[in-house]
């Protein structure tokens, strides 16, 4: 276990690199919301005086919500103040070597794409032309295809060691936090192209340590104390800081972790640089509770019972399987917005099957694919295992939350696989679903049938899936970042 409090001298530093790192933070939070809260992800060449790569935009989502995505496509600052540094020899070192003006040159390569070709544009993926990228569920296709090409080209993501098993280097991987134990898994012993053994010529630097696993052996039931949780977190990052150079050259802004607990934010609250400025990939991305999808990354919350994907699901369900149901939902009430839901449907038609437990003998996978659309309200927390499902199953999403950035908006267009529906509209559900049209709904199916790729957690992994788009997530955030 990570730990650096062995001895009074070691006590002293911590305290005093603690209180540095503190008014760092102060001075970086000022500098930063200075520019207002619009500035975000403006690609500066960093070399030869190449233009700005226009390459990502964040937009308000429906009005009513507080969700934020990241598209490619338009021109925003970086989200980190060049000047912060200015007076750092080792960043202006690094902004010149040839890792800083290959990213540029990747920058570079997706403005020409983007610029090259309309958004209405599909690509084709390999020799076979039914191998396509559907347009119609990317923001722009062309853009990213070529951003994940020249992600597979370049990416190079050191793997802390320091850390002991099981909070680090380990992690759950099945049932509902499967999607944190298998990315864990896969960095540290898959046969990935992406892990680098040379610190010096890594973009990102991972932290594998995981609350799931924290929660399980550091928090004492029933108390609610996560005290412990955001201790180790900040052991980890003064062990990882002082041992290396790496974090400190940027105070963890090329950094990440990654966590599907629902006290993944909370652990990170630990350290100020890393709740701030590191790049968090989290399950539980609730805008309102401090997520930031100008740097933070919404990872999908990926049930799988016993560690594989129910037989019902494995494979695509037959497109003209007939489907009696309007809409479907079974789950505990918890949180602000199921009670709302059973309220008004729980047992009240029979075109919306709604239940808090589903009777006995009947089959939950069996629902949804007899059912044209799959509720997904909120829990205690934002995301919902059931959007996966959904797409599996391809049941129409119906997106009941507030303030859920969702997965891989920064490329995806959720609206052509899923409906949000505001929840003081929950009361017209079956009015909503009945105005979609049946060609629509086809062009919805269709989404679903086309985006399912890039949920599922193949082994081994394999392109253009769940664990790729994690990590592009993660390479369109280190594009953003500019040294010098």
């Amino acid at each position: 276990m990570a730990n650096t409090k062995s001895g009074d001298g070691i006590r002293v530093s911590i305290v005093l690199s603690a209180v540095f790192s503190a008014s760092i933070a102060v001075l970086l939070f000022l500098g930063f919301y200075s520019r207002g809260i619009h500035g975000f992800l403006r690609f500066d060449s960093g070399s030869g005086g190449e233009s700005r790569a226009q390459i990502a935009e964040l937009i308000a989502a429906a009005p009513g919500r507080d969700e934020f995505i990241a598209v490619i496509s338009s021109e925003f600052p970086s989200r980190l103040n060049s000047s912060a540094f200015a007076t750092s020899p080792t960043a202006v070192r690094r902004a010149n070597n040839e890792l800083e003006r290959g990213l540029a040159r990747a920058r570079a390569a997706i403005r020409k794409a983007a610029n090259s070709t309309t958004t209405n544009s599909s690509v084709t993926i390999r020799k076979n032309n039914s191998d396509i990228l559907l347009s119609k569920i990317y923001r722009n296709p062309v853009a990213f295809y070529r951003s994940y090409i020249e992600m597979e080209k370049r990416l190079k993501v050191f793997v802390y060691e320091e850390g002991e098993l099981p909070l680090v280097h380990d992690g759950p991987c099945k049932d509902i936090y499967t999607s944190e134990g298998r990315f864990i898994h896969e960095m540290e012993h898959g046969n990935n192209r992406f892990r680098t053994r040379n610190a010096k010529a890594a973009h990102v630097y991972f932290m594998p340590f995981s609350v799931a696993w924290m929660v399980k052996y550091l928090y004492n039931p029933n108390t609610y104390e996560i005290t412990p949780l955001k201790e180790f977190v900040s052991d980890y990052v003064k062990l990882v800081s002082t041992k290396h150079p790496f974090w400190n050259r940027t105070q963890g802004a090329d950094h990440f972790m990654l966590s599907c607990h629902d006290w993944g934010p909370h652990a990170t609250r630990g350290n100020p640089f890393l709740y701030n400025t590191s790049i968090r990939v989290l399950c539980n991305a609730n805008s309102s509770e401090g997520f930031n999808p100008q740097k933070d990354v919404s990872l999908p919350e990926i049930h799988l019972y016993g560690g594989s994907i129910n037989p019902k699901l494995r494979l695509p369900p037959k497109p003209n399987v007939a489907r009696p149901y309007l809409a479907f939902f079974a789950g505990g009430v918890h949180g602000p917005v199921r009670p709302i839901l059973l309220h008004y449907w729980k047992g009240r038609d029979e075109d919306i099957q709604v239940y808090e437990y589903l009777p006995k003998k009947e089959e939950y996978y069996d629902y949804m694919l007899q059912s044209k659309f799959c509720l997904c309200p909120s829990g205690y927390e934002v995301a919902s295992p059931r959007i996966v499902e959904a797409v599996y199953a391809e049941c129409i999403p119906v997106i009941l939350s507030d303030h859920y950035v969702l997965p891989f908006s920064d490329v995806l267009r959720w609206e052509a696989f899923s409906i949000q529906v505001e929840l003081h509209d929950i009361p017209r559900l079956k009015e909503i679903l009945m105005a979609v049209s049946e060609e629509k709904y086809v062009e919805l199916k269709n989404g679903l049938r086309a985006v399912r790729r890039h949920f599922v957690l193949n082994q081994p992994v394999d392109r253009f899936d769940v664990f790729h788009m994690i990590l592009h997530s993660v390479w369109l955030r280190r594009l953003n970042l500019r040294f010098g």
